[in-house]
């Protein structure tokens, strides 16, 4: 909504605050305003010329104009518009001018003759198309007679004044009118608002009952009223009307069709003017359309009809589209002599949806949709009538022809001093609020410290008691209401889990890895595609087939994403998720199980490759490392071959146990899979973090810094090819030696020197006593020991 600070101050005559005051004080009591703008900004040196002589170039289009311009001698410039004519006034440009997209005038010669200036289209000063009268190739622009030459353009035009950009929301479509902005504007400031009143004289030796009737047949229209004026002329509006007009985005067309602009803007109320005459009936019958009926609206496009669709139709034809936009056949033209000038009512969800259909959403429907004041239907009729009489002639038919004299119930909303106060943490006083329901417009009764409001037509969005506290809030200031902490006993701690989260997240990230979001809702394929048979929780209407299934695991998502990085060639992707999956129910009432997940994926390079070193791809080692430093806390942490995923490369893939507890698995996705995605070789992990939160150690056992130095021994076995190495650490483990730190593998051998089925693995025993160092004995003992366990358990041989 585009607000008219000129206009705003004729409704408010008592008005002090500037445009940018208005736009701060507003924003700050419930209407944003989106800025504040000047028609003239940007253009200057633009003043009333009036045109003395006018020659034409031969063999050209182009005229040579002496041009008046207040100045001792008159300028010559040279024009090339059609409607160039001696004792014209126009907009001229003189040299050094800014015209639209910030162009200077400059002197210069054009075939020849010299220009000291230029002549102006409205577009040429920055009127946009969609609100210009005129088009370009129409020609310059004439300015009013009674404006004086070399005067400012500016001031005859009203670009001088200040446009007020509202954001209207859906519950304050009060405010989409100048009178429901300055009712707004007057309780803010407590300004009497001073509104227009026409007196209306009709006719009374013609009677509009006479002429025209009305019938309703359906129940989508509460109320339709119409007026007949007879013997109009269609001209030109007066400049002040086009200005207006102009300043509020809304172009002028004619005296007739801007009049019902103008009460459009002024009211909020839409009305429509017929060529009365077009009609070929003296009944107008409004009614639900037909399927398959066909109306040629004003855009000249014929649209097809269905039942849910309003039109007014006379003679058995429809003429309008209700609430939405008038026929083709019944529009106003130059021809007019007798205008029918319609005011109803019509519901806001049938408008919506035949302007939805058609995509006919204009100033008139968007305001049946949202709501208008249902108190001023009448009121806005005839003074439109009146002001159709001044502007264009003609007479008004006596009385007004309506479906029904219809007037709103105007609601009664009582609120306690207290119950104010408690909602506001204010201490405001009985005067003190009741002087906001006054600046509001609102009838006040006053019984105890309860108030009774009578709300006005003009204020549909108040109904309740909360509506009068946001109403007291607004014009008491929001910034004036106390802030205050909420009281509470307990103080506010985080979770046992979201402290878990956090730590895992710190480990993860440090390991290089960026935290992403992906999509809890996926397709069913890709819900179970890492987890195997199991049920998952589906929407009953979903919205996208790809969005229909909760996610059971959290690894597709992540190749998803891998998938699009490496299109758009970013090759090293480190990425990783902590986020919740679903379960299948084992509630009474349905609920998947939420159960909160870790999940990461890399793909590429860990290591790039420099001057200095080759690139370094990650691998199985590499993602397991991850794996490990997020369970370090953990003591009995084990990787298990796995095979049986489908989704995983049978090979390099581990499930990940805490004790007896499988918590999760990493490795490397299947080729086949890798392939599906369209992404590179590539490793994931995912782990559940509700199994590791219930399994953290209650707290860390501080082991004293030993003060001896560490042994260490080497060991080579051989042994068959299916042992793996965790077999080997377990026996070592198991061997209970108490003074071994750790086994480390550091070679293996397959190959022709060694007999088939075998393979060579070399391990490195680290002894570290706590208090005293170790002699040979004891060195050569425990490794005796341990190397008897691997003998015996897993038939080695130590070579």
């Amino acid at each position: 909504m585009q607000v008219s600070y000129k206009w705003l101050k004729q409704l408010l005559p008592d008005l002090t605050a500037t445009a940018k005051e208005l736009e701060q004080k507003m924003s700050t009591t419930g209407i944003e305003v989106e800025g504040v703008t000047t028609p003239a900004e940007g253009l200057s040196k633009l003043v009333v010329g009036e045109i003395l002589s006018s020659e034409d170039i031969p063999e050209t289009h182009l005229h040579i104009t002496k041009v008046n311009v207040g100045e001792d001698e008159p300028l010559q410039i040279v024009c090339g518009a059609p409607n160039v004519r001696v004792g014209m006034k126009t907009i001229t440009a003189l040299v050094g001018a800014r015209i639209v997209d910030n162009i200077k005038i400059k002197k210069g010669k054009i075939r020849g003759f010299e220009s000291q200036g230029m002549l102006c289209a409205l577009d040429e000063i920055g009127i946009d198309e969609k609100i210009n009268p005129m088009k370009h190739e129409e020609g310059i622009f004439e300015m009013p007679a009674d404006s004086k030459v070399g005067d400012s353009i500016f001031p005859y035009l009203d670009m001088d004044d200040e446009i007020i950009e509202l954001s209207i929301t859906p519950n304050r479509a009060d405010a989409l009118s100048m009178h429901g902005a300055a009712w707004e504007v007057g309780a803010i400031y407590g300004l009497p608002v001073n509104l227009e009143k026409r007196e209306l004289i009709e006719n009374p030796s013609v009677l509009t009952a006479d002429k025209v009737a009305v019938i309703v047949e359906t129940d989508k229209v509460p109320t339709y009223k119409i007026r007949v004026i007879e013997n109009v002329k269609i001209d030109k509006s007066p400049q002040w009307l086009q200005n207006r007009l102009m300043n509020v985005g809304v172009k002028p067309i004619n005296n007739v069709v801007d009049v019902t602009n103008y009460v459009l803007m002024l009211f909020g109320q839409p009305l429509h003017s017929f060529d009365f005459d077009k009609f070929g009936s003296n009944e107008i019958l409004v009614r639900q359309a037909a399927d398959g009926e066909k109306i040629m609206t004003l855009d000249h496009i014929e649209r097809e009809l269905a039942t849910d669709d309003i039109v007014i139709t006379s003679n058995g034809a429809p003429v309008a589209l209700g609430g939405v936009m008038g026929g083709a056949d019944s529009e106003i033209t130059d021809e007019t002599t007798t205008v029918a000038l319609e005011a109803a009512l019509f519901d806001g969800t049938s408008i919506r949806k035949t302007s939805q259909k058609f995509a006919l959403r204009s100033e008139a429907s968007s305001r049946f949709e949202k709501g208008i004041n249902e108190g001023t239907v009448r009121t806005a009729l005839d003074f439109a009538a009146s002001l159709i009489v001044e502007l264009a002639g003609g007479q008004v038919s006596s009385g007004v022809v309506e479906s029904n004299d219809y007037q709103p119930a105007l609601p009664k909303v009582s609120i306690t001093l207290s119950r104010v106060n408690a909602a506001l943490g204010t201490a405001l006083s009985l005067d003190e609020v009741k002087k906001i329901f006054v600046q509001l417009g609102f009838s006040v009764e006053i019984a105890g410290e309860t108030f009774t409001c009578e709300i006005p037509s003009r204020r549909w969005d108040i109904s309740i008691e909360a509506d009068l506290v946001e109403e007291v809030a607004r014009i008491y200031g929001y910034d004036k209401l106390p802030s205050t902490l909420p009281v509470s006993q307990n103080a506010g701690e985080l979770t046992a889990m979201q402290k878990f989260r956090r730590k895992v997240r710190t480990i993860v990230e440090a390991a290089g890895l960026d935290e992403v979001i992906g999509y809890s809702l996926v397709t069913p394929e890709k819900a179970t595609e890492f987890v195997g048979e199991i049920d998952t929780t589906n929407l009953m209407m979903p919205m996208t087939e790809d969005r229909m299934t909760l996610r059971v695991n959290m690894i597709p998502g992540l190749l998803d994403i891998i998938n699009y990085n490496q299109n758009r060639k970013n090759a090293d992707v480190a990425i990783y998720e902590i986020g919740n999956i679903f379960l299948p129910s084992t509630a009474e009432d349905g609920r998947p199980t939420e159960v909160p997940n870790l999940a990461f994926a890399i793909s590429g390079n860990v290591v790039d490759k420099t001057y200095a070193q080759v690139p370094v791809p990650v691998d199985f080692y590499y993602v397991k490392g991850i794996v490990e430093n997020v369970l370090e806390s953990y003591q009995n942490v084990s990787f298990v071959p796995f095979s049986e995923n489908s989704a995983m490369h049978p090979g390099r893939t581990a499930l990940v146990k805490i004790g007896e507890r499988v918590i999760g698995f990493v490795g490397e996705i299947h080729p086949a899979i890798a392939k599906k995605y369209d992404i590179a070789e590539t490793y994931v992990a995912g782990l559940d973090l509700q199994v590791m939160l219930e399994e953290l150690p209650a707290q860390t056992i501080f082991a004293d810094i030993p003060k001896v130095q560490a042994v260490k021994r080497d060991i080579a076995l051989l042994i068959d090819v299916e042992k793996t190495h965790a077999d080997i650490i377990s026996v070592i483990t198991d061997s209970r030696v108490k003074t071994l730190m750790g086994a480390e593998l550091f070679d293996i051998y397959q190959g022709e020197k060694l007999p088939l089925g075998k393979k060579s693995m070399a391990y490195s025993l680290i002894f570290q006593p706590a208090d005293s160092s170790m002699t040979d004995e004891e060195i050569a003992a425990a490794v005796n020991k341990i190397t008897k366990n691997l003998v015996e358990k897993l038939n080695v041989e130590i070579r």
